[in-house]
């Protein structure tokens, strides 16, 4: 039977991205949709699809969008099995999420916590207008809190946000949200839960949870509600008997009236434990009511835990005991060798951890399957079986009990091995590959890890989840699976490669500090393998990085330190060419930004910082590594914009876009590119070339590694769009930009202050003054550093004056000669702030306009919108109407609308009247007219 949903055109286009296992803000950035509304697809989706979570929303994806559809379709199958019974419990713990924080549904395994949790949360789910959401903690087998958030952050389709810990993101996305929060299974994950969740509640005041766990969490604000089992009324008319009769019905049974007493019985001898009865109701075809009595009155089967086991676990082991006592012994093996799955599992899984070939094992699956100890789920990707979490513990126990669990779970992590080897050369559908294997490769390692024999193979598990979390964009977790590696391998060089790996993930997290570190250790490692060279070349990395990437630092570290580290460098680095290169390169970065802070722009120093920068480039190139040649076009490119060379840092910062752009995706050449990208926009910008500006910035912007920091990934792209005048662009973006920037926690990073001076100007262009004013709070926020007041801030705020008529304003603005203030618009502001003080003493009528003309016309010669804002400020001093309309079609060139547009106004007649149409369509308001 199918049923109809009324599923959006929007809601298909999301549940299509969803299928793809893309994160929430990278299917917002698909989509041009805030982060925010992409929650409230999913979980409308939720609702209306009527399934538990978000893997289970991806797995429907699969099932409905195949091959050549692009959207799927809204035609889906009813449950497989209904809620009974427990009306009194519903209303009781609906009755509690209303007055507390949060409420754990407490009761042992089999009791049925998990579906009367989900069955109140579909219940109350229209109380919380930011969604409800469920988080299957079950294959989270590491009990510390980080891991904890990041399950909780895969449910709610968090990315890592980086520069942050995991359970801070997750706190952060929520922090202002309504939302119902469920946490099952949390039992053997308490340790880690009781933190997150007393952080999540004090951070987040209107979020709810809801836990089930088999014991007390302890956290503040906990109530607990002790789920009870099924009702047993002697009548014969009880949630235990409803329960029974409708499961027995599933299998093609429906008892007669007369016998409902009788089956009371048998739920009563079950103590009303939902697991136990529907196991019972699964054996009814086979052994009937008296067969099942008959099995339910041997002690020796119901009470096999005998001692030992817990009070509240008798019964459902006892049922378990007598299930699995009804299967041959292959099918007993079978069942407790593929416990060691946390996940799902196909028959090619379950053969090689059972030890068994594939024939016997599909066989043994589908008779497990048909006695309910395993669930089926059939999809276009394959048939894949899973244990439920009490008859998973029940095998591993059986194993433990006859000595197996240790091969078992060798079985199971050379499985592990195999598939990480095979995900690392497969491409299709590899993300949702990857996620069906995740958890058990990470109970592998948690398991591995404690056991000394397995040493090797944990190093090459390690190895593998490291580059394979990296592709996942879960960078956190990559971090720590390298550094995991490089600590068992038995070789000190394997482990200075993985910890300079280590480091590469790190600055892609912008954890500078850890980059420092284990560049360090790196060090101290290569020098135990006795290669000296690759030492140095740590050395001079981490020093230069402490100065290259300062933004990503918590505390950077003493100038004496670092310089200490260059010369040990030097010392070790002897002949080598890369250890040279690195030395080189580092004192290029280091000591030009040392002299860069303390002195002004001395020629001869400049001229050596290009010299420095020059020769690091050269020393890399003959090593033929492309990552080395970027790092140094790096400092090429920094001290080309300091000598004024905007076009040779624009070419420069190109050059590194290309280097990289055939390079594989490792950490070192994301990390490595991600900058260049950033580099490239901001020089492409700052040397009149808009296209490039754009292009570079966009890849920057859609970079999965970027989709949880939108306000970082979108900053240089903001930047280009203002000052293009492509304002429908720049206020979605803007959109994206400060709820990602809400999102983290609003960082006060002055690295953020040009994008959000540029949205204010635009703003200001548009005449919103509200908007204005709000985004000029969040600029209080960042401060004002000299880039601020002297290089952006006064761009900007010159651009604004200009088109409100008042250029005398902008000269004020501008009153610094660039001379004055080289360090602060050398990089990309130089020739916008020539052009616009030039054109501003212009309008302003200053008897020194042409000559200010001519020192402008010299800097900003080549480039295609400054140059043509001088030549129209020549046009206008001259009363050349040709040439100022000649400027106009050079700003369109150029692709810079709102100057192309204020140029047809300033020529009045009826260009003006194209220009103010023109302007209007942009969204601007008119410019003043020209004094």
């Amino acid at each position: 039977m199918t049923v109809t949903v009324d599923i959006s055109a929007r809601e298909a286009e999301v549940l299509g991205l969803l299928g793809e296992h893309l994160s929430n803000a990278e299917i917002g950035a698909r989509l041009f949709i805030s982060v925010r509304t992409v929650e409230s697809h999913v979980s409308s989706l939720l609702r209306k699809l009527e399934v538990a979570d978000r893997r289970a929303l991806a797995q429907r994806a699969a099932e409905l969008v195949g091959p050549g559809r692009a959207q799927p379709a809204p035609v889906l199958p009813t449950p497989l099995t209904s809620f009974v019974g427990r009306a009194q419990e519903r209303a009781e713990l609906a009755d509690l999420l209303k007055n507390q924080r949060q409420v754990t549904a407490l009761g042992p395994g089999g009791v049925g916590k998990t579906r009367l949790a989900l069955t109140v949360a579909a219940q109350v789910a229209g109380e919380y207008p930011d969604g409800v959401w469920f988080v299957d903690l079950v294959s989270v087998t590491d009990p510390g809190a980080s891991v904890v958030a990041g399950a909780v952050a895969t449910a709610l389709g968090l990315g890592e946000q980086p520069g942050r810990a995991m359970d801070e993101s997750v706190v952060a996305a929520l922090a202002d949200r309504h939302a119902l929060l469920i946490l099952d299974n949390c039992e053997q994950v308490r340790d880690g839960v009781a933190p997150f969740l007393e952080r999540l509640l004090a951070g987040a005041p209107r979020v709810t949870v809801l836990a089930t766990s088999r014991a007390r969490l302890m956290v503040p604000f906990e109530r607990v509600y002790p789920v009870p089992p099924l009702s047993l009324a002697g009548d014969g008319d009880s949630d235990a008997v409803a329960l029974f009769l409708d499961r027995a019905a599933a299998v093609g049974l429906s008892p007669d009236p007369a016998q409902h007493e009788h089956i009371a019985q048998v739920c009563a001898r079950l103590d009303g434990m939902a697991l136990a009865i529907e196991l019972a109701a699964a054996r009814l075809p086979t052994l009937g009511l008296d067969g099942l009595t008959a099995a339910l009155a041997d002690p020796l089967r119901m009470l096999a835990g005998g001692s030992r086991a817990d009070e509240r676990h008798r019964s459902v082991r006892a049922a378990l005991d007598w299930s699995y006592s009804l299967l041959d012994p292959a099918d007993r093996a079978l069942l407790a060798r593929v416990s060691v799955f946390v996940a799902p599992f196909t028959v090619g899984a379950a053969a090689q951890a059972a030890g068994t070939d594939f024939a016997d094992a599909a066989d043994g699956l589908a008779r497990l399957a048909e006695q309910s100890l395993l669930t089926v789920t059939v999809a276009a990707g394959g048939t894949r079986y899973r244990a439920l979490e009490t008859v998973r513990q029940y095998g591993t126990q059986r194993l433990a009990d006859t000595g197996e669990l240790g091969a078992a779970r060798a079985r199971h992590l050379r499985w592990c091995q195999g598939a990480a080897a095979e995900l690392a050369v497969v491409r299709e559908d590899w993300r949702a590959r990857f996620d069906q294997a995740a958890d058990d490769f990470r109970a592998a390692l948690a398991w591995a890890v404690e056991q000394p024999e397995q040493r090797a193979n944990v190093y090459d598990l390690a190895r593998r989840m490291a580059e394979l979390t990296f592709t996942r964009t879960y960078v956190g977790e990559s971090q720590l699976r390298f550094e995991q590696a490089a600590a068992l391998a038995d070789d000190p060089a394997d482990a200075a490669e993985l910890l300079r790996r280590a480091a590469a993930v790190a600055g892609c997290r912008m954890r500078g500090d850890d980059m420092y570190r284990l560049h360090r250790a790196a060090a101290d490692a290569a020098l135990a393998a006795g290669q000296p060279a690759r030492a140095a070349a740590d050395l001079a990395t981490a020093g230069n990085n402490s100065y290259r990437f300062w933004s990503k630092f918590e505390a950077l570290p003493p100038r004496d330190e670092v310089l200490g580290l260059l010369t040990r460098a030097g010392e070790l680095a002897g002949d080598d060419p890369a250890a040279l290169a690195a030395v080189a390169l580092a004192e290029a970065g280091v000591l030009a930004d040392a002299y860069g802070a303390a002195q002004g722009p001395a020629v001869n120093t400049v001229a050596e910082t290009v010299e420095r920068a020059e020769r690091a480039v050269e020393l890399a190139r003959r090593t033929g590594d492309p990552l080395a040649e970027s790092a140094a076009l790096d400092a090429l490119t920094g001290s080309r914009s300091w000598s004024g060379d905007t076009f040779g840092a624009a070419a420069t910062a190109r050059r590194r876009t290309e280097l990289l752009a055939s390079q594989p995706d490792t950490p070192e050449v994301t990390h490595e590119l991600l900058d260049a990208l950033g580099n490239a926009t901001e020089a492409a910008l700052g040397a009149g070339d808009l296209a490039g500006a754009r292009r570079w910035g966009r890849q920057l912007a859609d970079h999965p590694l970027l989709a949880e920091v939108g306000h970082r990934a979108t900053s240089w792209l903001l930047v280009t769009g203002a000052m293009a005048g492509d304002v429908g662009e720049t206020l979605a973006l803007a959109d994206r930009f400060l709820e990602a920037w809400e999102r983290n926690g609003r960082p006060a990073r002055s690295v953020l202050g040009p994008a959000v001076a540029a949205i204010s100007m635009v703003h200001s262009l548009r005449g919103d003054d509200a908007a204005r004013r709000e985004w000029d709070e969040i600029m209080g926020q960042l401060g004002a550093p000299p880039e601020h007041v002297y290089g952006y801030g006064a761009v900007y705020d010159a651009i604004r004056s200009l088109h409100e008529g008042r250029p005398e304003q902008a000269l004020e603005r501008m009153a610094p000669e660039p001379a004055d203030v080289w360090k602060w618009v050398c990089w990309i502001w130089l020739h916008w702030y020539a052009a616009l003080r030039a054109e501003a003493a212009v309008l302003a009528g200053r008897p020194d306009a042409a000559a200010r003309l001519a020192a402008a016309r010299e800097v900003v010669d080549g480039n295609p919108v400054a140059g043509a804002i001088v030549e129209r400020a020549q046009a206008l001093l001259d009363g050349d109407a040709e040439r100022l309309l000649a400027t106009a079609d050079a700003f369109e060139a150029a692709g810079c609308r709102y100057q192309w547009a204020r140029t047809l106004v300033l020529a009045g007649g009826e260009p003006a009247e194209r220009g103010l149409a023109a302007l209007s369509e942009l969204g601007l308001t008119p410019p003043a007219p020209r004094r």
